[in-house]
């Protein structure tokens, strides 16, 4: 098989190996890229171990999974375990793989270049399908030409087709003792299971920020690059856990400074990041409601070369970690600096875990309105000012109390000032239904009269009393109570109610109704009160099922509210409008007013 390179990395070094004799620049994620296990991996170390154990006692699988995100050693890791299985020492002499690799041997130099024809690296992005395998499949059956094992490296192994995979299998389960496979990807669910079970997995975590940062401080003092370590912590938290992303910013670092020290600021307008502490200052004016001031700050923030995305990007960053602040009782925040965790800290105890989780949801909404906006800055602006206009609304139950209570609810502080508080109130109490004489006709309707249907007020049984049921309606709701919907919807829907009397029921049965309800409506309620219910079935015709009921008072308010005039006013103004449903004021209307439908 030929020797198929990756065109990101292999082809490159192989590229520029003669420019190196030149004096070319190679970038510091090149430069800097560790060549055995004693370089410590960055982050990695419990894998570093695993190998380490794995090649010290002989027990080296005969394929390897590399995942985790981009930039984090997927590739590096594989190549170094090239060099670890085909190493022969700076002598010659060494004649089985070793977890120190020498670096200086003819395979080592060859690996680290690219050029040895016993390792095979391919970009599985490029190269997709069956064929390629197949090449594969045929070379394994064949020894090596010099290395001591033949080592088959895919990138980006997700990338396979169906059919790669399924080609695959056989060999890679068993593959002859002189061929490894290493494999790395960035999207471990989109491989085959099957493939899965058949590698030992190693799962690169993300660097976290200050072990980065400290990382990109001891690559600056081998650089002789003088850099702030605020600056450093900045490109740490920027580079989300990817090494390479982080020393190619670096990079950059580098050259934007021009040979003086690295410093925050020019950093963030390198990275076209807003300074961090005028992003605390936004998401403070924000949350209290001082719009005016924070579109001003914003503004000042865009003139000045802020990119809205970021600012965007930030809010959210601080509205987590205020939010975890506050859940977690003050825990610091990774790499914050003190003035910045301090100012986190004030602002978890100011603000409620609603307040944050509205404002989160907001922001996360923001930020695709932002990526997809005609004008970033204008869809910015127009987020900031929904977030700082619901930043202080009270809780959404505490709303619907206060508009049940007919007492009015708080208004969002804006440039108007600071809101009313809200009075929360408990909601009105629900009508009950009433009950029927005993005699042949009903006395009176099972549903009140009152315009709209309450709830069935629920009976909860004391904690050393049985439940005491004075009336039909208290049945229903004992017996939604214990859950017993297949009881509850036949006595909704097959019952009509005669009379009621305590532990006496009269009934008359509907036509679909089972001839063993009232046994077992009797049994019920005998078993769970303690006493003796007698439920007997009449000849009478009886009141409407409780269902019945419902759907008729459901059609009057329909019809009341379709003869509203400002209800005709509006299906006049949209055309095709219609009347879908009915709702309570108490519940979704405005506040002051009595409890009609609308």
């Amino acid at each position: 098989m030929a020797n198929k390179k990756d065109k990101g990395s292999a082809q490159a070094d192989a590229a520029t190996a003669p420019a190196r004799a030149e004096g070319a620049y190679r970038v510091l994620a090149r430069k800097y890229r560790p060549q055995t296990f004693e370089d410590a991996f960055i982050g990695q170390s419990a894998m570093v171990r695993t190998l380490a154990n794995a090649f010290a006692a002989g027990r080296i699988a005969h394929a390897f999974m590399l995942t985790g995100v981009r930039g984090v050693g997927k590739t590096t890791t594989a190549r170094i375990i090239a060099k670890a299985l085909n190493c022969i020492g700076p002598d010659g002499t060494r004649t089985a793989p070793t977890v120190t690799p020498c670096g200086v041997c003819e395979p080592c130099v060859s690996i680290a270049e690219s050029r040895n024809v016993d390792v095979h690296e391919m970009d599985a992005a490029s190269h997709t399908g069956i064929d390629d395998i197949r090449e594969i499949i045929e070379g394994v059956r064949y020894a090596p030409a010099q290395a001591r094992y033949k080592v088959y490296i895919i990138d980006e192994v997700h990338m396979l087709s169906k059919a790669a995979f399924n080609g695959l299998l056989k060999t890679l389960e068993e593959p002859p003792g002189h061929v490894k496979f290493a494999f790395a990807t960035t999207e471990i669910r989109r491989v085959p299971i099957t493939v899965l079970s058949r590698c030992q997995r190693f799962d690169l975590k993300r660097v976290g920020v200050d072990e980065l940062a400290a990382h990109l401080a001891r690559i600056c003092d081998l650089e002789n690059q003088p850099a702030a370590p605020e600056a450093l912590g900045l490109i740490a938290r920027a580079a989300e856990g990817s090494v390479r992303d982080a020393l190619s910013l670096l990079d950059q670092a580098f050259a934007h400074a021009g040979g003086s020290r690295i410093e925050e600021e020019p950093v963030r307008q390198m990275m076209g990041l807003a300074d961090r502490s005028r992003g605390l200052e936004l998401f403070e004016r924000l949350m209290r409601g001082a719009v005016p001031e924070a579109l001003a700050e914003f503004r000042s923030q865009y003139d000045s070369g802020a990119d809205p995305l970021s600012v965007m990007q930030d809010l959210a960053q601080i509205c987590h970690e205020v939010t975890r602040v506050k859940v977690t009782g003050g825990l610091s925040i990774s790499g914050a600096p003190a003035e910045e965790a301090r100012r986190i800290g004030e602002l978890g105890a100011k603000l409620s875990v609603p307040q944050l989780a509205r404002t989160w949801q907001l922001l996360l909404k923001a930020l695709t309105e932002v990526q997809s906006a005609p004008d970033a800055a204008a869809a910015a602006e127009m987020a900031m000012i929904r977030i700082g206009f619901v930043a202080e609304l009270p809780p959404t139950e505490q709303i619907i109390r206060s508009l049940g209570s007919g007492s009015g609810t708080a208004a969002p502080r804006g440039s108007a000032g600071a809101p009313a508080a809200a009075t929360p109130a408990p909601p009105p109490p629900a009508p009950a239904l009433r009950s029927a004489s005993s005699g042949g006709e009903p006395s009176a309707s099972l549903v009140s009269s009152q315009p709209r249907v309450a709830p069935v007020p629920v009976v909860r049984a004391e904690a050393d009393a049985a439940p005491r049921l004075e009336s039909f309606a208290d049945v229903l709701a004992y017996v939604r109570d214990k859950r017993e919907m297949r009881l509850l919807y036949a006595l909704e829907n097959q019952v009509h109610l005669v009379g009621f009397e305590r532990t006496r029921l009269e009934v008359r049965l509907a036509p679909a109704a089972p001839a063993t309800l009232p046994g077992e409506i009797s049994d019920r309620l005998s078993k769970w009160t303690g006493e003796r219910w007698i439920v007997t079935v009449s000849g009478a015709e009886g009141a409407p099922t409780v269902a019945a009921q419902r759907a008729a008072h459901e059609q009057a308010r329909r019809e009341a509210a379709e003869q509203d005039p400002l209800l005709k006013a509006a299906i006049a103004m949209f055309p095709g409008a219609r009347l879908v449903a009915v709702r309570d004021k108490d519940g979704y209307g405005a506040p002051g007013e009595g409890g009609e439908g609308e």
